[in-house]
């Protein structure tokens, strides 16, 4: 079955990731078992699990020659099943597990979007031993891999033995009831509440943060990772402030992120457009059955709101909380649709930032282990730790998770992308989150203007640095010549090793298909070229290759890239001259539709 648009947005993501970079979007879940671990009768019951969860033996399909297939599709196997690996104590080192495990590519080809480790800590039977799981996003979010370990822990005390068939709805269902949905409403929506395009959407820098970026040290590559933690008595005032003005903790999170992408617009106390997304569940849809189904249905949406920081700061959460629930009318669309419908460019972002909150842990906002069946566990001696997650590093610069610990303290933890938010500023950004946070439920009586946070802000920290343009999406895509009409489709002309930035130009002048024509700034390698297609291919517009004689290599194994993630392989034209190039891109163009 053709993919969903979440799903091709994440292939996409690690078909243009740079080159040596860490997997995007594989998140992990690690607990500690307490008590006697039978692998033998562990391994039986995630294949019990796999028998009746499709999305265990889902993978998805490398583009077949002949085939009718536009882009990736997702097929079931008839077989397969999570191959638990453990360690004994002493064997591996617990972080060094932890960071390899993440580390170590899927072959989303192969089913099996779910991989385990085990690790010994004390030798012996009775543990405890560590349990990590590990997953990625374009089969399972982080929902889904907790309804499996409810089913899990139900087949270990069944010895691997379950009742029934294959679960319905399954992922394959998820699918065809996406396709079957008309786009006019919420095309209607979006065309309304799509962020503005001067929208504020990354924090600024703090004067401290941005000498220490002028210093001599080079800049890092990867992605940080830093955490913060309000006290349980933090977190109870802020979520009664919350609920006392009809938010959530969520709303609360998102007024002090808009008010800090506020101090980064430079404008002081004047109202300005901010913007940033919110992880949606994907799961208040109209499928019956959506709540317990394990699919990749979780994905980011868009919101934006004008900070008036002369209006009460109780306006910005109400403002807020309606943004979140237009926008939950319609949380089966992917941000790369609403992206494509608000006719922006491609290098052009509509947020920059991902905001997420996980409920409470527990039903019924959490699916956690049944209390029977932690009952049925304690009786054989075995106790389970509370699950802690690791955060997938994803495309946008920075994303912040909140979730509340055991303690009932509330943990907020920043990923970001270090060539686009060094750790220093991220570090900054998370401090002043949470400070806001606190500082919030002072408000005691809901009339408190925004702007007297925004000076709390300015003493606490300093004044913001001055900043730039709306963040964008560095493609590295050089135009030659634009498309005589929409849907003409793309050439992308591969420079030669030795090129110069004009070495097309006599091509550009010769070629006279309807094509847009471009090329990539030399020198690029294969991941800057389809970092360059990207655009085209999540448009689904014809693409050719093309080069002189000496691009034949790379021109090849960026078509067989595009293959290897589902969609089709462009033709690639190569020739000696710049009139023989453009003859044989006239033969070789794929036909789009006509002008």
């Amino acid at each position: 079955m053709p993919a969903s648009a979440r799903q091709r947005e994440v292939l996409l993501d690690a078909l243009t990731a740079r080159s040596g970079a860490a997997p995007l979007h594989v998140e992990q879940l690690h607990w500690r078992w307490y008590g006697p671990l039978d692998t033998r009768r562990f391994r039986d019951a995630w294949r019990a699990v796999s028998a009746q969860e499709p999305v265990l033996r889902a993978a998805f399909a490398e583009h077949a020659a002949g085939s009718a297939a536009d882009g990736p599709c997702v097929v079931v196997h008839p077989e397969a099943a999570p191959d638990p690996v453990r360690h004994p104590y002493g064997s591996a080192d617990w972080h060094s597990l932890l960071v390899g495990e993440r580390l170590r590519p899927f072959d989303l080809h192969r089913p099996g979007p779910l991989r385990i480790a085990l690790l010994d800590e004390q030798a012996g039977p009775t543990g405890p031993t560590r349990v990590i799981l590990t997953f990625h996003h374009a089969l399972l979010d982080g929902w889904s891999v907790r309804l499996l370990l409810r089913s899990f822990y139900r087949a270990y005390l069944a010895a691997g033995r379950t009742r029934g068939g294959e679960r319905r709805p399954d992922v394959r269902d998820h699918l065809d009831w996406l396709a079957r949905q008309d786009d006019t409403a919420p095309r209607a929506y979006w065309a309304r509440a799509v962020p503005p395009p001067d929208s504020r959407t990354l924090p600024p820098a703090t004067a401290a943060t941005a000498a220490a970026a002028r210093g001599d040290r080079p800049a890092r590559t990867g992605h940080g990772r830093a955490r913060i933690r309000l006290t349980p008595g933090e977190a109870v005032r802020l979520r009664a402030w919350a609920a006392r003005h009809g938010a959530a903790e969520s709303t609360a999170l998102g007024a002090a992120w808009a008010l800090l992408l506020h101090r980064g617009t430079g404008s002081g106390f004047r109202p300005a457009p901010v913007a940033f997304a919110v992880a949606a569940s994907g799961r208040g849809i109209t499928l019956r059955g959506a709540s317990g189904l394990p699919a990749p249905l979780q994905g980011p949406l868009p919101l934006h709101v004008r900070v008036d920081p002369a209006a009460p700061v109780t306006r910005l959460l109400a403002d807020l909380a309606g943004a979140a629930l237009g926008a939950s009318s319609y949380e089966w669309v992917s941000h790369g649709q609403i992206h494509a419908w608000s006719g922006r460019g491609g290098d052009s972002e509509l947020t920059a930032s991902l905001l997420a909150f996980d409920p409470p842990a527990g039903p019924p906002f959490h699916p956690g282990p049944p209390v029977a069946v932690e009952a049925e566990l304690a009786e054989e001696g075995v106790q389970l730790g509370r699950p802690q997650a690791v955060d997938a590093y994803t495309a946008l610069p920075i994303s912040i998770r909140a979730h509340h610990d055991c303690e009932g303290g509330l943990v907020l933890t920043a990923v970001n992308d270090r060539t686009r938010v060094p750790d220093g500023e991220a570090e900054a950004a998370l401090a002043q989150t949470a400070l806001l946070l606190r500082e919030l439920p002072a408000d005691t009586d809901g009339i408190t203007p925004a702007k007297e946070f925004l000076r709390l802000l300015a003493e606490a920290v300093g004044p913001a640095t001055p900043t730039g343009p709306p963040a964008t999406r560095a493609t590295g895509l050089v135009e030659l010549r634009p498309a005589a009409y929409p849907g003409a489709g793309t050439v992308l002309l591969i420079p030669p090793p030795g090129a110069t930035a004009d070495s097309y130009t006599a091509v550009a002048d010769a070629h006279r298909g309807p094509q847009a024509l471009a090329t990539v700034a030399p020198p690029a390698d294969a991941a800057a070229c389809l970092r360059a297609l990207r655009p085209a291919l999540a448009a689904g517009e014809p693409l050719l290759l093309g080069g002189y004689s000496g691009a034949g290599q790379l021109a090849y194994e960026v078509a067989r890239r595009i293959g290897a993630h589902g969609w089709r392989p462009p033709p690639v034209a190569v020739a000696a001259s710049a009139r023989g190039l453009a003859r044989t891109l006239r033969t070789a163009a794929p036909q789009g539709p006509s002008g």
